[in-house]
């Protein structure tokens, strides 16, 4: 039987994350998250000798509100937002793999979490880009913006601050917006986008859940009330302000709670 070589989790996140091919490292994220065995060292505070994150040399970054208008009645318009989602899906992976390395002495749990959310952010990213290509178009092809990564960049000193404000806010606003953006496909006939974006939605919700999850857990570590907390938080970073509609449902399903849903 052919052993299995241990890699620890921390390290290969933090390669990952400086990795610029993007198929390289989509490819490389989802098959760690399928690896039998891995070690974890929380103890260790790392430190980066490359560019965070690495991204390629295409699409070319802007403000967002310089990203171009298109119609979803044209093939270029549809290609454009299917080129707008991997482009977050990209971020996605790299905010997984940053928040595994940069943030120590965290429970072991936490840090497969963040795995299994970078594993499935790489598969949302490799199926939107092959499709992408069908319609004749690659990552790259348009303009992109990073106001996700941002917000990553700026909670990077505390993981609370990640918590509380990239995974409960940045992404739970995904949770909003694909609904509509999954009717706008069904509407011009992408079958396939509909069935990609039903997979994304079922797997954002455990995403955003789990970002709930150790913002609750760091509130308690801490003696903070969670709400007051994050109110605090939203205002000291900056947060966008969140504008409805907003996917009740699939905000419980995260774990938002009644109360946190009525502020809203």
């Amino acid at each position: 039987m052919t052993s299995v070589i241990e890699i620890e989790c921390r390290k290969a996140a933090l390669d990952w994350l400086c990795e610029t091919d993007v198929v390289t490292k989509a490819a490389s994220v989802l098959a760690f998250g399928k690896r039998p065995a891995y070690t974890i060292d929380a103890s260790k505070h790392l430190c980066a000798m490359q560019t965070i994150p690495g991204n390629p040399a295409k699409p070319e970054l802007v403000s967002p509100l310089d990203l171009p208008k298109r119609s979803m009645r044209t093939l270029e318009g549809r290609a454009a937002l299917v080129h707008a989602l991997a482009h977050i899906e990209f971020n996605a992976i790299n905010l997984a793999l940053d928040a595994i390395w940069r943030f120590a002495d965290m429970p072991e749990q936490y840090y497969r979490d963040w795995l299994t959310v970078a594993s499935e952010e790489a598969h949302h990213f490799s199926l939107l880009n092959a499709h992408l290509q069908t319609l004749g178009y690659a990552y790259g092809s348009f303009f992109g913006h990073n106001s996700l990564w941002e917000m990553v960049d700026r909670t990077k000193d505390d993981v609370l601050a990640r918590m509380a404000l990239v995974p409960r806010t940045m992404e739970a606003r995904g949770l909003d917006a694909t609904p509509s953006t999954l009717n706008k496909f069904a509407q011009v006939g992408d079958l396939k986008m509909v069935e990609i974006l039903t997979i994304i939605l079922r797997d954002e919700i455990s995403h955003v859940a789990i970002g709930n999850t150790w913002f609750n857990w760091l509130c308690g570590q801490r003696k903070l009330e969670p709400i007051a907390t994050f109110e605090k938080l939203c205002v000291e970073y900056s947060a966008p302000k969140l504008k409805p509609p907003f996917n009740m449902d699939a905000r419980r399903q995260a774990g938002f709670s009644e109360a946190e849903l009525a502020l809203l």
